[in-house]
């Protein structure tokens, strides 16, 4: 999993140098699965539930599971890029929020909050310590913040399937939840919104957005628990 976390770091990389104003979203996921095959591994999420892409490019009030098209991103726009791979029998999966162009200053404190969130939820993933733990760390410190969480999607295991038990929640109470043990693995991934946090389907029934229209952010990490703590996977 550490191998095939650091190559989908390396797509990653890739795909963000390719973010601008006036690209197709659907574009970005042509360039994701040229890049996953060139690697040797393949797509997660293409298939999966019958999403028809490889990579997940969410705009603005979308939070995840957007749907790639021929729509342009403008300046001014936020895009969530989320990307899995498969690689030697095991998953990895990796986001983050991007700026396209220039964007308000309110928007950019938005994605360095939601950012310093999976920081400090990292922080928390040692054995003994619990999934609440974790999510109440998150919560406290967006809420602080003024922004909201977004409680009905949440992070998850993940291996030899893409989404896997337990759950890992971005809120929470201190020693509540599961207990972490060396050698697990999931995605802890907090997702955030300018607005009060509930959330719809998208129109073309893959997606979620956010109820009020608001703007949200998401950035994701696969992690291990080690001994001494944890250890970040998806890293180039």
């Amino acid at each position: 999993m550490r191998e095939g976390g650091k190559i989908l770091a390396r797509i990653m990389k890739e795909l963000e140098k390719a973010v601008r104003p006036g690209i197709e979203t659907k574009k970005l996921d042509q360039l994701a699965e040229s890049l996953v095959l060139n690697f040797k591994a393949e797509c997660s999420f293409k298939g999966y539930r019958g999403f028809p892409a490889c990579l997940c490019t969410s705009i603005n009030e979308e939070i995840v599971h957007g749907l790639p098209s021929e729509r342009k991103l403008k300046e001014g726009d936020i895009i969530s890029l989320d990307l899995g791979i498969f690689y030697k029998g095991f998953h990895t999966d990796l986001a983050l929020t991007l700026p396209v162009g220039k964007v308000d200053p309110e928007v950019q404190r938005l994605i360095r909050v939601t950012k310093k969130a999976l920081k400090r939820g990292l922080k928390k993933i040692r054995p003994g310590n619990t999934v609440g733990d974790i999510g109440n760390t998150i919560q406290r410190y967006v809420e602080s913040q003024g922004f909201s969480i977004i409680k009905e999607l949440c992070g998850h295991g993940i291996g030899k399937k893409v989404h896997e038990d337990p759950q890992i929640l971005n809120y929470g109470q201190r020693h509540q939840g599961e207990v972490l043990k060396e050698g697990m693995t999931f995605c802890l991934e907090p997702m955030i919104s300018m607005g009060k946090g509930q959330i719809k389907k998208s129109k073309n029934g893959y997606g979620f957005q956010t109820w009020d229209g608001s703007l949200s952010c998401h950035f994701e990490h696969t992690v291990a628990v080690t001994k001494e703590g944890y250890q970040t996977l998806t890293l180039p």
